[in-house]
């Protein structure tokens, strides 16, 4: 860390390319937000309603030997069933017990959800992230102003639409447990980018004649080496959960290890540079 000492990188001399990427990214996250209420994203069954049974394998096996012994139309058919649990859950067993007659298996859980209940948690999952965002604004604003607080949401719901955008994309399954992994990022942004506030808010008291765009500059250089080790520690370990984690948590680490990404970026080229914008180079950011 001793290398990264005394840095003196101009981030905000970078904001025009660094707002280019966020609008870009934006806009994606802004088209999946959209098409997901229209049902034309890939929801998990927790938002469109379906059926999920879970097997026990005595042996290892590859997943793609699964996908291929299943038929197409028997999982699309999956998502949109209702009152057929028994059904499905019979018809899969009589499946797999042809299709891997050398390896026993049990059926460990069976669940339902019907498309109303989607429905809801569809709603409910668009108030949590609704309300996180105005409890971040609340926070900061009461810890800073209310410019903070303006800027700290906007860089928030910047790296929730990036991840959402980029799973759009990719065609992952968006669920709850990807919608618990946005909650969980925008709290960890939120960290990172109050840090930088507040380094920002302590260098504005003792500024003397200092322009604002070299006092942000200074600031977020002086935190540099406590972002890279933060952000760092935590993506190693994510990678490893998505490496060794499994198939059962691979998307939710992905989007973990994808929002601190967006997470730490934003808090440098989003948040700060916003308050410049906002005030001008030479504006008073506190009374």
């Amino acid at each position: 860390m001793d290398i990264l000492k005394d840095t003196k990188i101009d981030f905000i001399g970078k904001k025009y390319y660094a707002f280019l990427i966020s609008i870009i990214l934006a806009v994606i996250g802004i088209v999946a937000a959209v098409m997901i209420p229209l049902g034309k994203a890939n929801l998990g069954i927790d938002f469109t309603g379906g059926i999920a049974i879970q097997f026990k394998f005595e042996k290892p096996f590859a997943i793609e030997d699964a996908r291929k012994i299943l038929d197409n139309q028997l999982l699309i058919r999956l998502k949109q069933a209702e009152g057929e649990l028994k059904v499905t859950s019979d018809r899969l067993t009589e499946v797999f017990t042809q299709g891997f007659a050398d390896n026993k298996f049990i059926v460990e859980s069976t669940t339902a959800v019907g498309p109303k209940v989607g429905k809801k948690l569809q709603r409910d999952a668009l108030w949590a992230v609704t309300i996180s965002l105005i409890g971040i604004l609340i926070y900061v604003a009461w810890r800073f102003e209310l410019i903070f607080g303006i800027a700290a949401v906007i860089a928030t719901f910047h790296d929730v639409l990036a991840v959402l955008g980029v799973f759009y994309v990719l065609n992952k399954e968006i669920n709850l447990l990807i919608i618990t992994a946005l909650l969980t990022l925008a709290g960890y942004s939120l960290t990172d980018t109050v840090v930088v506030f507040d380094r920002i808010r302590e260098n504005l008291r003792k500024r003397g004649k200092e322009v604002i765009e070299g006092l942000i500059n200074r600031s977020i250089n002086e935190v540099l080496r406590r972002t890279i080790v933060t952000s760092g520690t935590t993506l190693l370990v994510l990678s490893a959960l998505l490496i060794a984690g499994g198939e059962v948590i691979h998307d939710f680490s992905l989007a973990l290890f994808l929002g601190v990404l967006v997470g730490t970026y934003s808090s440098i080229f989003v948040a700060s540079p916003l308050l410049l914008l906002w005030k001008g180079k030479r504006g008073r950011l506190i009374r």
